[in-house]
């Protein structure tokens, strides 16, 4: 069990998000090792966790940005990073934030369709720049992940699908306000298996030859992230594998000279070093189920409810108690506000602290006001 400063907690008000910032620490630094190639550059997927505690702890630490919205952008230049930093994503950017992004020099749009290239031209063109893009190409690879997080196959609503890809490149070529810089790709999210990466690699190797063969290369390959980790056993695996996750890059991916390789972290980065902190209201005896009703709901965490997904739960004031087994449910009206059924935990009392480990990523940042309520706050710990 990690090591939470439970006699800090009593004053707070509860629920909070709990991030162990050495934990973080540790994960940009293994990170930057595995990393350790003048041609690779990571990119932080902000739509993981903006908090601006975060972020800045991201930025020292000297990657990038993959933002997905004019307000992460926003987001990103206030925590420190400059524009150049910055790739920019997303399957429907409004004429507003393709200004922002252009005012603020980000080094690459991530395009996904004819319609959005053009007015991308259009804007530049408008403000007498050239903006530099990467054509996002599904690849039609199975990720083997959560359906609603699978983001290359042809059905999804990314990117450009291979069939397309060819005359994307000749317009891109023909529009005078943009230059063509290379080729994105990013099939999913918490990818466990090496094999839906090896895959990518082969199908960027096999464009790659066929462009190359008509004269044209790219300035950067971006394969997204997608780097999954360990939901069920955090203390086990408190850092993901990015030594093999980069190895897989860098013996399948065949990069041509002075080309870059970005990819786009976000959950492996943040996930592990957030809790979501929350306090026993009631132990509710049913006919056949015992609950502990808590005061974090769906509204502070919605993995859960919108994913399926399941947090380990400790009880960090008693960890060392008799074992029984608990629904942990939330007080929001709805009946998927449940954060796992029939956990076997220790005994549970009123104003016992619960925690709900590996919460970092995809917590804090899809908290909401339903039911009026309160977003949760934040803890910085690092000791």
């Amino acid at each position: 069990m990690a090591r939470f400063p439970i006699a800090e907690f009593k004053d707070l008000g509860t629920p909070f998000y709990f991030y162990d910032l050495a934990l973080l620490d540790r994960t940009l630094a293994e990170i930057k090792r595995t990393s350790r190639d003048e041609r690779f550059k990571v990119h932080y997927a902000v739509k993981a966790n903006a908090n601006p505690g975060i972020l800045r702890r991201i930025q020292a630490a000297g990657l990038g940005i993959d933002a997905v919205s004019g307000g992460e952008i926003a987001a990103a230049i206030e925590a420190g990073f400059r524009g150049s930093q910055i790739v920019y994503a997303g399957v429907g950017k409004t004429d507003a934030e393709i200004e922002l992004a252009i005012r603020n020099g980000v080094s690459c749009f991530n395009v996904e369709s004819a319609p959005e290239l053009e007015i991308i031209d259009e804007i530049a063109g408008r403000m007498r720049k050239k903006a530099n893009i990467a054509l996002r190409v599904n690849p039609n690879i199975d990720a083997h992940t959560h359906e609603y997080i699978t983001t290359g196959l042809a059905e999804n609503k990314f990117g450009i699908n291979l069939g397309q890809l060819p005359d994307m490149i000749r317009l891109a070529q023909e529009l005078e306000h943009v230059n063509l810089s290379g080729l994105h790709f990013h099939i999913g999210s918490q990818i466990t298996e090496t094999e839906p990466f090896i895959m990518l690699c082969e199908t960027i190797n096999k464009l790659q030859e066929q462009y190359a063969e008509n004269g044209i290369t790219f300035k950067t390959i971006n394969v997204g992230g997608g780097l999954g980790i360990d939901y069920a056993d955090p203390d086990r695996h408190p850092i993901p594998d990015f030594e093999n996750y980069f190895k897989v890059f860098r013996n399948h991916l065949h990069l041509r000279a002075d080309q870059e390789l970005h990819f786009e972290l976000g959950r492996s980065v943040v996930a592990q070093c957030g809790s979501l902190i929350t306090r026993v209201l009631y132990v509710k005896e049913g006919e056949s189920k015992r609950f502990a009703i808590v005061d974090a709901g769906m509204t502070d965490l919605i993995r859960p409810a919108l994913y399926n997904a399941h947090h380990r739960i400790e009880n960090i004031s008693s960890p060392n108690g008799e074992l029984h087994h608990y629904d942990v449910v939330g007080p929001i009206c709805e009946s998927s506000d449940c954060f796992g059924k029939d956990e076997l935990l220790p005994s549970i009392r009123r104003g016992d602290f619960l925690a709900l480990r590996s919460a970092g990523a995809y917590g804090e940042i899809m908290a909401s006001h339903y039911n009026c309520r309160q977003l949760p706050g934040s803890y910085f710990f690092e000791k």
